[in-house]
């Protein structure tokens, strides 16, 4: 049987250690250690080649029920897996940790119980994804009417936990999304709202504000990823009508340039000196940025408002929320190609790994293409269950998946490896 435990928080004194990176310093080229992988931009390490075809009776290596229900992605780090977990009956929010080699639960933490806010049917109350640094795990979620974060070590016991700022929309209860995102000691926390949205930054093995400040007046969903683009790290995050851009040492504006529209849901993406973003509600646009100034370069009437996208070699890869793909070059925005992906709507992300995309929609049916501007070439399609909303993870050479089921009224959950046989 699994081990319960409940969230209890050590008392522990922390000295401060700075890391000179921004990639997660605990985790190496086998791990998926944060929402986007491990350079934060939905490209897996260098050398990864997970199959392309799967089902349930090929190149499954195990699967792993997984009880509740979220949206939040696979995180892998050294023998362990990680996911954000809502019982929805017993209003309870927490973390799993799963053997990466068997698939066998190992424990589970409960967060917090009771304060669920009302939120957007195909939204969960586990959303935000795990990072981890191999020291300590972080998870974010939406208690109440704020948001709470916390810290636990990678056996589930509690370090530290806090409710960094408020988090209550009115107009529009659609639910949080944002994950966390580590920059050097801190890890960055975004939450906008129309009653007074905030981004801040913890110090990670304390959960100290480092700093916090106020953002738009604005309901949006999107994670802060930080990139070293234009001479510098910088914050990178759109929505509330903008794409900003913050010092991430201590949260100043750098640049910020009317653009997208109100909500986006994506991370924004990088190539050179060029920054990326696209959304949303309730207007359409995608927009490529200088990453030096903010100038907007190009811009065009096409939205992928839930996923985020992939830029790699001059180009930008794209799929809109009713599954169609695209192909622009990054420079200028020409339309390479694109192609109508039968099955219907996506609000997982593609990820990049071995020169292919991987994409799931909604219905659980995972699209591999080809990332090349010459033409959209399928490699395959497949499909375990039959909802998918959780970005697939790859490393190690396999894939990660949190798919569900649904059968006579009932719904599970359940967490795929899949791998060469």
């Amino acid at each position: 049987m699994p081990r319960i435990v409940l969230f209890a928080v050590r008392q522990a004194t922390y000295p401060l250690v700075l890391s000179l990176v921004i990639v997660v310093s605990g985790a190496h080229a086998a791990d998926w250690a944060t929402w986007r992988g491990p350079n934060l931009n939905g490209i897996a390490a260098a050398g990864q080649t997970p199959p392309t075809a799967w089902s349930e009776s090929k190149n499954v290596l195990w699967k792993a029920p997984v009880p509740g229900r979220g949206h939040s992605s696979p995180t892998i780090v050294g023998d362990q897996i990680f996911l954000t977990t809502a019982d929805e009956q017993s209003q309870t929010q927490g973390v799993i940790a799963f053997d990466r080699t068997t698939g066998k639960q190992l424990w589970m933490t409960p967060i917090s119980q009771g304060g669920f806010p009302e939120t957007h049917r195909k939204n969960t109350h586990a959303t935000p994804t795990v990072a981890c640094d191999g020291e300590r795990l972080i998870a974010s979620f939406h208690h109440h009417s704020s948001i709470q974060v916390s810290a636990l070590s990678l056996d589930g016991k509690g370090l530290w936990q806090r409710t960094i700022g408020k988090y209550d929309p009115q107009q529009y209860k659609y639910g949080y999304a944002p994950s966390p995102m580590f920059y050097k000691s801190m890890v960055l926390i975004a939450a906008d709202y129309e009653g007074g949205g905030w981004l801040a930054a913890l110090e990670r093995k304390t959960g100290a504000t480092k700093w916090q400040i106020d953002r738009s007046n604005k309901l949006s969903f999107s994670s802060p990823v930080v990139a070293n683009v234009g001479g510098r790290d910088q914050l990178l995050i759109s929505g509330t009508e903008q794409v900003a851009s913050y010092d991430p040492n201590n949260g100043r504006q750098l640049w910020s340039t009317p653009a997208t529209t109100m909500a986006t849901c994506g991370t924004m993406v990088w190539d050179g000196d060029l920054v990326f973003a696209s959304g949303g509600y309730p207007k359409a646009e995608t927009v490529c940025l200088r990453a030096s100034s903010g100038q907007i370069v190009w811009r065009n009437d096409q939205k992928c408002y839930e996923q985020s996208m992939l830029a790699v070699d001059g180009h930008v890869y794209a799929v809109t929320d009713g599954g169609i793909a695209f192909c622009w070059r990054a420079s200028d925005g020409v339309e390479m190609w694109k192609s109508r992906l039968a099955g219907g709507a996506v609000s997982a992300s593609p990820i990049l790994a071995n020169g292919n995309i991987y994409l799931a929609n909604e219905a659980g049916t995972v699209y591999v293409f080809k990332a090349q501007p010459s033409r959209f070439e399928l490699v395959s399609r497949n499909q375990l269950g039959d909802e998918a909303f959780a970005t697939p993870t790859i490393c190690d050479g396999r894939i990660y998946m949190r798919v569900a089921s649904s059968s006579g009224g009932s719904r599970q959950e359940t967490l795929y490896c899949i791998g060469r046989k």
